[in-house]
């Protein structure tokens, strides 16, 4: 499956209020989606049938959607609907979940005041988003060229898809030299994050993550802070200089596709994920999927 092209998978898409034919599922090649950016989505996973987190999901692309300037037109509980509707068709108990909206093609240029809001749910199988053997002993970042951009700037705080063109620049560069991803520092040149999940340091038995007030505070990210106090650990959220990368002792990201990965290099810095990191990697897994957790510990 994973060889196939997206466009030409099986299944169904949840498209405008109906499932089609997942080739059918089409847009016009004059989208201003396309064109102009202006696209909103979320990446969910599903656990044993139960997408995880998908109220705060479909809130916060409703959210996104807003801050865009539109309303999608759906609830948060018929795109939930929606969600799981994608989810069954396609027969899946594990998989990833994409729910996006954008605007349509009604009208081409910078304005697009009367396009039509559209909106999509496709599901399919994503295993882990990096190679497990890459997990195990950490994978490698290396420094972004690019910057997270000022909220005064852009619309940080939404999960757009414009402000990920940054990311995937980025990402390729990253690969292309034989790194899994790429550290991406803030406007100012704080650490903010990875390309598509939040970053976390480790240093004396505490953990430290950068104040997200210029990208995501990302689900994930809120769920671990969670799991983490439950055990007992002393959370700092603060602002990080890149000059502090090599006082810690572990560190990893966390993203929904990412869910909790150990990061053994950044640039000339080397780690070795630890303790906490593979305890909150248990942590959350056990969380996403309680009854395979259960299953696991009888």
């Amino acid at each position: 499956m994973a060889d196939i092209p997206f466009d030409k998978r099986d299944g169904f898409i949840w498209f405008n209020g109906e499932l089609v034919p997942w080739v059918d599922a089409k847009i016009h090649v004059l989208t201003h989606g396309l064109h102009y950016g202006s696209s909103v989505f979320e990446g969910c996973r599903a656990y044993g049938g139960e997408i995880f987190k998908l109220q705060e999901h479909s809130e916060r692309l409703v959210n996104s959607a807003r801050i865009l300037g539109y309303e999608i037109p759906y609830t948060v509980e018929e795109i939930n609907e929606a969600c799981r509707a994608a989810l069954k068709a396609q027969k899946l108990v594990d998989g990833y979940v994409r729910p996006i909206a954008w605007r349509g093609s009604e009208m081409m240029g910078v304005s697009a005041q009367k396009n039509r809001i559209n909106f999509a749910v496709a599901a399919w199988e994503w295993p882990s988003y990096f190679d497990m053997e890459q997990r195990k002993k950490g994978i490698r970042l290396e420094m972004a060229k690019y910057k997270r951009p000022s909220p005064e700037t852009a619309p940080s705080h939404a999960k757009a898809a414009g402000l990920y063109m940054i990311c995937t620049i980025s990402k390729h560069a990253a690969e292309n030299n034989g790194y899994a991803d790429a550290l991406m520092l803030d406007y100012r040149g704080y650490v903010a994050e990875s390309t598509g999940a939040n970053i976390f340091f480790i240093k004396d038995g505490v953990i430290h993550t950068p104040t997200p007030d210029c990208f995501l505070n990302g689900i994930t990210r809120q769920t671990v802070i969670g799991l983490a106090k439950k055990r007992g650990y002393e959370i700092v959220e603060r602002h990080i200089m890149p000059d502090e990368l090599g006082s810690f002792s572990e560190v990893f990201i966390t993203g929904s596709a990412a869910e909790v990965t150990p990061v053994g290099e950044i640039a000339q810095h080397r780690y070795t994920p630890g303790e906490i990191t593979f305890n909150l990697l248990a942590d959350y897994m056990a969380e996403v999927n309680p009854k395979v957790a259960a299953r696991a510990s009888a």
